[in-house]
């Protein structure tokens, strides 16, 4: 089964690259479109330049950056407070915030309860 062609906001991708960043800044949500028309921070200007310039690895702790369409088809790693997590830069991802892909919270595991934690487990012997 073919997949279905993506649009944003009834754009392709090529005709979104096309666009000026004012142009495309009138068809992001109101949250997006507000933080873009502040304009951009320093990080997210060095992440921008290193974006156009082609680099191959790129790092970042930078994740309030919004996902723009020259973006689609990179890999950038971004920091979830521990590592950089690579994050393949995809079509329908377009508008959304970097950290949205990278979580910073990992699922709790517990496991059995060490000596002393409890009570009961003070009678538990040690192997």
């Amino acid at each position: 089964m073919a997949r279905k062609e993506f649009r944003y906001r009834g754009k392709t991708p090529e005709e979104l690259k096309k666009l000026s960043l004012s142009e495309f800044i009138s068809m992001m949500p109101a949250r997006q479109r507000r933080s873009l028309k502040r304009g951009f921070t320093e990080q997210q200007k060095i992440l921008l330049k290193s974006v156009r310039s082609g680099d191959k690895e790129i790092k970042t702790h930078c994740r309030n950056m919004i996902i723009l369409p020259e973006m689609i088809g990179i890999v950038i790693r971004v920091y979830s407070g521990k590592e950089f997590i690579p994050v393949p830069i995809e079509e329908d991802m377009i508008g959304h915030y970097l950290g949205e892909f990278v979580l910073t919270r990992k699922k709790v595991a517990h496991s059995a309860p060490g000596i002393g934690a409890t009570k009961s487990s003070a009678s538990i012997s040690v192997k």
